[in-house]
């Protein structure tokens, strides 16, 4: 599930046909010995030493594969004791590969008796879907055009060179580096949702080529780690917006989220910060430093603690580069000044971008839910139009994204009316915002759970 890395050729042994464990209720069918089981002896596989995971209908026991996970040890964890059949399906654009390493780690199947999802799903939403994403294959909207990510990598480099171009041209006066500041920070946003494509592997048939442009693009040209955004992106599309499972919710205490978390903080009488007033320093502690701080520390942290020497080295390119090309002009301090300005206004163009579609929605622990429904309870669209696709990188179709993780962006547009069609059978909001309510959404969002931290503190 969920990967997001290179693929390795290990597995884990699965267990024998005899060696199912406790719960086993009977014995395979066909030529099989294959164990038998029931979803409460699934359920019972969920915790770290320990995790059982179900595909269609198939139950495998990853409890070793895990540590050896592409997509990382979290995403996959995320799913232990659940069927994890949609989940597996979105995140691999090729299901023939993954399910070589499958067949080692199989160790039973569901009893007949069994239904194919566990109790909470809704099976016939997710009939419903499972022939959505089939539509949605044959009519090969998960194909990309490489033309239109040709020419989206093409004005990313057209910009770093302008701004370059304005410099030897006009000199370093104020206008002029903040004219360059604002281009560079256009660029490097813009690259951040191109990486993000390929890191979804929604450009390239083979992997290995997708692959290689992500760690080329976050890694050469942005200066960041592939594999720290593969195991902290996966683990959000996952369970977006689910405490403890997705980190784009982890907030260290500074912000509290949703409608439980701020009660529970307040019951337990916490008080990290001063939530009630959290809507207003989200201005100076939330835009401003995630990137050029936060960020920045842990994505360096990651690659030396993680020994990740090669995002190391292709991260270092880009400094060698930058500082290459920006020290004729503002010596070694001015360079770190300038590459922090611009941090500092792609920080703010990152965070409006990809809050406006999660922050105001349902924030809470886990719920159980089937594909659709989590993903709509965690998601919505703004508005399209072709600033909004360009300036949020197609993010604008959220849903459609969440759904289809590997459907390339330019298709967004197209199966949308379906995703739309297929909410409204089930009843299932499919919200869509215009960007200034999107943005504002984000603010009242904090300033409602910062009021009810502070009922809970003072009342309960």
């Amino acid at each position: 599930m969920g990967g997001g890395g290179q693929q390795t050729e290990s597995g884990e042994p699965a267990k024998s046909a005899g060696d199912g464990g406790p719960g086993a209720v009977g014995s395979g069918r066909g030529g099989g010995n294959l164990s038998v089981f029931t979803w409460e002896e699934v359920q019972k596989h969920s915790h770290k030493g320990d995790q059982w995971l179900v595909i269609d209908r198939k139950v495998y026991n990853v409890t070793q594969w895990v540590k050896r996970h592409p997509g990382g040890i979290r995403v996959i964890s995320h799913y232990a004791g659940e069927d994890a059949t949609e989940a597996f399906t979105a995140f691999h654009p090729n299901l023939t590969f993954p399910r070589k390493f499958l067949k080692s780690l199989l160790i039973g199947e569901l009893a007949d008796t069994e239904p194919s999802q566990e109790a909470g799903k809704n099976a016939v939403v997710v009939q419903d879907f499972q022939a959505l994403r089939e539509r949605v294959e044959k009519e090969g909207l998960l194909r990309a055009k490489p033309l239109f990510f040709s020419l989206y990598l093409g004005h990313i480099l057209l910009l770093e060179a302008l701004s370059l171009g304005l410099l030897w041209h006009w000199g370093t006066s104020w206008s002029v580096t903040l004219l360059c500041s604002v281009i560079l920070a256009t660029s490097q946003s813009q690259a951040g949702w191109l990486q993000h494509d390929f890191g979804h592997l929604s450009v390239f048939k083979k992997s290995s080529w997708n692959h290689i442009l992500h760690k080329f693009i976050i890694g050469h040209i942005k200066g960041a780690s592939a594999n720290w955004w593969n195991h902290r992106h996966f683990q959000h599309h996952a369970k977006p917006n689910v405490f403890c499972k997705d980190p784009d919710v982890n907030m260290l205490h500074l912000f509290v989220l949703g409608d439980s978390q701020p009660v529970e903080y307040g019951i337990k009488k916490l008080k990290y910060m001063p939530y009630n007033h959290q809507h207003k320093y989200f201005f100076l502690i939330g835009p401003p430093l995630l990137i050029p701080l936060y960020f920045q520390i842990e994505i360096m942290r990651t690659m030396v603690t993680r020994r990740d020497w090669v995002d190391l080295a292709w991260s270092m390119t880009f400094y060698l580069r930058y500082f290459c090309c920006y020290y004729p002009f503002f010596g070694f301090f001015g360079c770190i000044v300038f590459f922090t300005f611009v941090r500092f206004l792609e920080s703010h163009w990152f965070v409006w971008v990809t809050q406006m579609s999660h922050l105001p929605m349902d924030i809470d622990h886990e719920k159980h839910h089937d594909w659709l429904t989590m993903q709509l309870n965690a998601t919505c669209n703004i508005e399209q139009s072709p600033f909004n696709d360009w300036f949020s990188g197609h993010l604008n179709f959220q849903i459609e994204h969440h759904l289809f993780p590997t459907m390339p962006r330019h298709n967004y547009q197209a199966v949308a009316p379906l995703v739309q069609a297929l909410c409204e059978k089930h009843h299932i909001p499919y919200q869509v915002k215009t960007l200034q309510g999107a943005f504002a959404d984000i603010i009242s969002s904090l300033k409602k759970s910062g009021d009810l931290w502070l009922d809970a503190y003072l009342h309960k």
